[in-house]
C-alpha cells in the first residue's frame, strides 16, 4: 500500500479523521482512566509527536502517537515506571506543564484501520515515528508494548511470554518482534501498564459476559484475566505490557 505520512502538527486540519479513525482495540482498553484524560492531549498539546499515514485516496488509515519526557534528569526516576503506558503518560504532561526538559521519547501508540491491516503499516508508523523523534534532537526511543497474541495466553506470566524466542531469536510476538527488527530490545516488564476498574454493568456492557462469579474471569482481548468481584460489584483489569528501548 502507497501511504503518505504526515505530522499533524504540519497539518493541523486532519485533527478530526486522525481522532476518527476506525480502529480494532477492545472496547474496555478505552476506558483506562489514565488514557481517557491524556491521550487526547497529545493531538492537542503536541501535535508535532502524532503521525499519520493517508493511502492513494486521501483517508487516514494509520496513526502513530508519542510523548516526550524527561528519563534522567527528573527527581525520581532514571528506570522506566513498572507503570507503563499509564505512568509514562503522567510523567509527559506533568514535564510539560512544569516546563521540565525532555531527554526521551515513548511511543504511545500505533494504530492501524481495521481495513488496512496485514499491509506493513505498523513498521511503517513505527520507523516514522523514530525518525520523527531523531529529527526533534532524541538519541533513543522507548515503547510500552502491547504484545499482539498474548490474549491467546492470558494465565501465561507477562515476563514469561516476553522473554520467548523463536528458533531465529527474535521474539515469538509478532508485535515485540516488529519492534526488534527495528533495532529495539527488551527493558524490563511493565506489569501495572494500565488498570481498567468498573461496575460489573459496564464490564458486561464491554464484552457480552455475564461477570456473575467471583474470580478470574478470561475476556476477550485482555492480556490478563479479569478479576471480577460479584458480591463487591466490581471487576479490575490490569494489563502488562514490556518495555523496548529504541536507539536512534
Amino acid at each position: 500500500m502507497e501511504c503518505k505520512v504526515s505530522r499533524l502538527a504540519d497539518r493541523p486540519g486532519m485533527e478530526r479523521a486522525v481522532r476518527e479513525m476506525a480502529d480494532s482495540w477492545p472496547r474496555f482498553v478505552v476506558e483506562d482512566l489514565v488514557g481517557n484524560a491524556h491521550f487526547p492531549r497529545i493531538a492537542a498539546e503536541l501535535p508535532e509527536y502524532v503521525l499519520f499515514a493517508e493511502d492513494e485516496r486521501g483517508e487516514v488509515v494509520a496513526t502513530a502517537h508519542s510523548v516526550p519526557f524527561s528519563l534522567a534528569a527528573a527527581e525520581g526516576r532514571g528506570a522506566l515506571p513498572a507503570r507503563g503506558w499509564d505512568g509514562v503518560l503522567v510523567w509527559a504532561f506533568s514535564d510539560l506543564r512544569h516546563g521540565v526538559r525532555p531527554d526521551t521519547v515513548s511511543a504511545i501508540s500505533v494504530t492501524v484501520a481495521p481495513g488496512a491491516q496485514g499491509r506493513g503499516l505498523s513498521g511503517v508508523m513505527l520507523s516514522a515515528m523514530r525518525d520523527n523523534a531523531r529529527a526533534r534532537g532524541f538519541r533513543e526511543v522507548v515503547a510500552p508494548v502491547r504484545p499482539s497474541a498474548k490474549h491467546l495466553e492470558p494465565h501465561t506470566p507477562i515476563e514469561e511470554y516476553a522473554r520467548r524466542v523463536r528458533p531465529d531469536g527474535l521474539p515469538h510476538d509478532p508485535w515485540l518482534r516488529v519492534h526488534a527488527r527495528a533495532g529495539a530490545t527488551i527493558e524490563s516488564v511493565a506489569p501495572v501498564s494500565m488498570t481498567v476498574s468498573a461496575s460489573l454493568d459496564d464490564w458486561r456492557r464491554w464484552t457480552g459476559l455475564p461477570f456473575d462469579t467471583d474470580g478470574d474471569i478470561e475476556v476477550p482481548g485482555a492480556l490478563a484475566p479479569v478479576r471480577c468481584e460479584a458480591e463487591r460489584g466490581y471487576a479490575v483489569y490490569v494489563e502488562p505490557n514490556v518495555w523496548m528501548r529504541h536507539p536512534l
